[in-house]
């Protein structure tokens, strides 16, 4: 089974190296890159945000391991203060001792005694001799047991940094995923809610039948009003004569003069005796 899938594998890189020549590699790769785009984009989102609430507990085992090698470093670093401080307080004496006794040799004299017992001058300096090179010893042990304190001083408080920036973020992370799934909430319903597609179209049949019916009636109020023109009925009233002069001064907003409309009447007055006088002439024959 295992040789039929290799073999199957084998020859669809070599029938795409013919087919694609050089360019074999890029379409594959690129191929790959979006069919793994498609799958990862046909995951739903829900199953996304599980995955990241699984993911940021499962931070919790590390955060637990970080917590007790700080907790350990921390006991460490007590015990390493305690024994610097013991060493100190050691040091303190034996120096008050060998200053004691380089204060009596300094004194001149041959026998020394202490608590009770005599001492030769050469024995007190011999004394005091080891007693120095300890002192410088132990001096020496102090100040490389202070070096390494302070070094594992700043580990620590690197490792408490980075804890502190762990837990932070884990809360970050907490609130990114509760404000993201309140979100896809927010998205889940709004595509709810635009499922529900209300049919319009008797509503808009209605409008449309009002509009003709509207239109209908405008219509016929129109042809009421053409057939009453149409109709022939008899005038009760005389035409009234209207004077030219001030029709167009009316239309233009001219004022007329007084003799000129008076002239205008003139030729008005005459005009109509002239036609009374051909409708007696006419009368007569």
């Amino acid at each position: 089974m295992i040789r039929k899938i290799a073999c199957t594998g084998i020859g669809a890189a070599v029938l795409a190296g013919l087919v694609f020549g050089t360019d074999a590699y890029s379409y594959i790769s690129t191929t790959a890159s979006r069919l793994g785009d498609n799958v990862k984009n046909s995951v739903p989102v829900e199953f996304e945000l599980d995955r990241a609430r699984k993911m940021i507990t499962d931070l919790t085992p590390e955060i637990r391991r970080n917590m007790h090698l700080i907790a350990k470093e921390e006991v460490e670093v007590e015990k390493l203060q305690s024994r610097v401080g013991d060493l100190e307080k050691k040091l303190a004496s034996s120096k008050t001792d060998i200053v004691r006794l380089k204060s009596d040799l300094d004194s001149g004299s041959t026998y020394f005694t202490y608590a009770g017992h005599e001492y030769s001058r050469s024995a007190v300096q011999t004394d005091l001799a080891g007693r120095f090179e300890r002192f410088k010893t132990q001096d020496a042990t102090r100040v490389k047991l202070e070096s390494i304190l302070r070094a594992r001083q700043q580990g620590l408080e690197a490792a408490r940094a980075k804890l502190d920036g762990m837990l932070t973020a884990r809360r970050q992370l907490e609130v990114d995923v509760e404000n993201l799934e309140a979100r896809q909430k927010m998205v889940e319903v709004a595509q709810t809610s635009s499922k529900f597609a209300f049919d319009d179209s008797q509503l808009s049949k209605t409008k449309r039948l009002i509009d003709d019916i509207r239109t209908r009636i405008d219509v016929a109020e129109r042809m009421v009003d053409v057939d009453g023109e149409l109709a022939g009925e008899i005038p009760l009233d005389e035409p009234t004569h209207t004077d030219i002069g001030d029709e167009v001064a009316s239309y233009f907003g001219l004022e007329v003069d007084e003799e000129e409309e008076q002239q205008f009447v003139e030729i008005d007055t005459q005009a109509a005796e002239k036609l009374s006088s051909r409708n007696t002439l006419t009368l007569l024959d």
